[in-house]
């Protein structure tokens, strides 16, 4: 469903729900904002919107109210009574969980819901503890800026389209997938799925996609097995294996003290070592990786004091990381050819 459909569905609610009598469709339309200006298109939309609201359980009543300026044209409203949900009672334990949920998605993508409906239940009368009950509390990292995207697919049953970045490949490919869910495991984000090209379940680590995550069909049309637990599927799955790959590296003299300590074959750079600018003395090295993901933020915790010359994969890749901290502390990230 798009913002702008959602936007007009829920004031479409509000209007409903705030009236004491029935409104005529032509009120509705000067209440409600998004709806057209030719009457054949506001017809057509409104009678959609009627049925998706019938479809989601909304409770719309039909009918015509004489003293509410409507006379005998049908009008149309939601009764509170009908759609507001029953008290909610909940056991001191429950709410301490639901407060630690909030509490868990505070800094996540999701952190305006977790902390709205935290917001509602207070309302209603539900102690929640926002308090922390420890000093250390856990935190969902939801930074991949594919996870909205692929957590909305999920949702909506949507199938997806993204380029992915395979292990030790420097290019992307076109992967088609139908959805089953969003999982985390040890820190990383997953989405598990119908693979299309391969036409067969698969594993895609979310920090692989490359770039925007596109609709590839229509919402509804993924279903999940039945009986498939996406995160069993995913923890049986973990991350192939790869062979230790060798990583020519700059280490700035007197500097990168972490990456010296195992380190081998470093000797003093050749100035064919580098095609940049020198800025002091430099060493060139060798280094040991197996995880260009694990890797690569690494490496940037030490920023101009190391240059990766190869393999191609973990240069981008710290490049990229570079780019995005200083995009993410209000700077702008330099032309390709100044990130070295």
């Amino acid at each position: 469903m798009s913002r702008r459909k959602t936007e007009r569905l829920l004031n479409l609610v509000v209007c409903l729900l705030a009236t004491r009598r029935y409104l005529t469709a032509e009120q509705i339309r000067r209440a409600v904002p998004g709806y057209p200006d030719s009457d054949e298109a506001f017809k057509r939309m409104f009678e959609r919107d009627k049925e998706e609201l019938r479809e989601l359980g909304v409770p719309l009543e039909v009918g015509s109210d004489l003293q509410g300026g409507g006379g005998e044209e049908i009008g149309y409203r939601i009764p509170p009574q009908a759609y507001e949900l029953p008290d909610i009672h909940l056991t001191p334990d429950e709410a301490a969980v639901l407060g630690l949920a909030a509490r868990v998605w505070q800094r996540a993508s999701m952190a305006e819901a977790a902390s709205g409906a935290l917001l509602k239940l207070r309302a209603a009368g539900v102690e929640t503890d926002a308090a922390p009950a420890v000093g250390i509390e856990p935190r969902v990292n939801t930074h991949e800026p594919s996870f909205a995207a692929l957590w909305e697919a999920v949702r909506d049953g949507r199938p997806v389209a993204f380029d992915y970045q395979g292990i030790g490949r420097t290019s992307v490919a076109r992967r088609h997938l139908e959805p089953w869910g969003v999982v985390s495991r040890r820190g990383r984000w997953y989405v598990v799925g119908f693979d299309r090209d391969r036409e067969e379940q698969r594993v895609f680590r979310l920090s692989r996609v490359v770039g925007e995550v596109a609709a590839d069909g229509p919402a509804g049309s993924v279903t999940v097995p039945d009986g498939v637990d996406v995160r069993r599927i995913a923890f049986d799955w973990g991350d192939p294996v790869t062979e230790p790959r060798p990583a020519a590296v700059l280490l700035r003299r007197g500097a990168a003290q972490g990456p010296r300590r195992w380190a081998r074959d470093v000797r003093p750079a050749a100035d064919a070592a580098w095609d940049g600018e020198w800025d002091g003395e430099w060493d060139e090295a060798v280094l040991t990786f197996r995880d260009v993901d694990r890797f690569a933020p690494y490496l940037a915790r030490f920023a101009d004091d190391v240059v990766v010359l190869d393999p191609p994969d973990l240069r981008e890749a710290v490049i990229q990381h570079l780019k995005s901290v200083l995009a993410g502390a209000g700077g702008h990230p330099a032309e390709e050819g100044e990130v070295r």
